[in-house]
């Protein structure tokens, strides 16, 4: 039986003046890649080799979110920067450390995601985010005419891909690198013969995250139970 423990609280990094608690897996317990496709069905992430879920007494706010990728339909935006993307190359791999890499997550930060916490992360910080991984991971590059475009770290699970982490060139205009990443990932899903994309934590009231419920039908684990859910609420 796998152990947890609670952190103590902590600033919240997605809802601004709260609080936070998580439940992490002890170290003890080596999480692979099967023993991680069952805790991610109950709600878990993983963040390099560290593993957890919210565990906040008053809160409920992230919520854990999957596409059911045979039955996802793209809508009309969708299907145009599906369109729109096709000369992007993807190269998978394993996880590796490139400087190439770690300057355009870090123009990506500075861009996107200033004053997040994560502007100034170093080469360490890095590392042990997105390279340090006990599962079936791979790192992907996303080139278009020979330039990087963008980076997707992906875990390969039993019943699906768990997308972790996406950066990309902040400074392409009218690019939608994001969307066609997510398209790009429930697509691979469809290749490998898996049935859902994971989306990880989803919070309604934080505007960065709004674009996981486009992806329809999503579905959200509630109460320990997958139900679908549309932007009216569940169904």
């Amino acid at each position: 039986m796998i152990k947890c423990h609670t952190t103590n609280t902590y600033p919240c990094s997605y809802l601004p003046e709260q609080s936070a608690r998580s439940e992490v897996v002890l170290s003890e317990h080596p999480v692979d890649t099967q023993v991680y496709g069952k805790l991610i069905q109950a709600g878990f992430r993983r963040s390099g080799n560290y593993v957890y879920r919210p565990c906040c007494a008053h809160c409920q706010a992230c919520i854990s979110a999957r596409v059911n990728v045979n039955a996802f339909v793209p809508n009309r935006a969708q299907r145009r920067t599906w369109k729109q993307h096709q000369t992007l190359i993807a190269r998978q791999h394993g996880l590796h450390y490139k400087q190439e890499h770690y300057a355009l997550y870090q123009r990506y930060l500075a861009e996107r995601h200033s004053g997040g916490g994560m502007d100034y992360d170093s080469r360490e910080q890095y590392c042990n985010f997105l390279l340090q991984s006990n599962v079936n991971s791979r790192l992907v590059e996303f080139h278009e005419m020979e330039q990087l475009r963008m980076v997707s770290i992906i875990d390969v699970l039993p019943d699906g891909l768990s997308s972790v982490y996406t950066f990309f060139d902040p400074a392409v205009a009218n690019a939608s690198y994001g969307t066609y990443n997510i398209l790009w990932q429930i697509h691979q899903c469809r290749e490998l013969g898996l049935t859902y994309l994971y989306l990880g934590y989803w919070i309604k009231e934080n505007r960065k995250m709004c674009y996981k419920a486009n992806f329809q039908p999503l579905e959200i684990l509630r109460d320990g139970c997958w139900q679908r859910y549309n932007n009216a609420g569940p169904v």
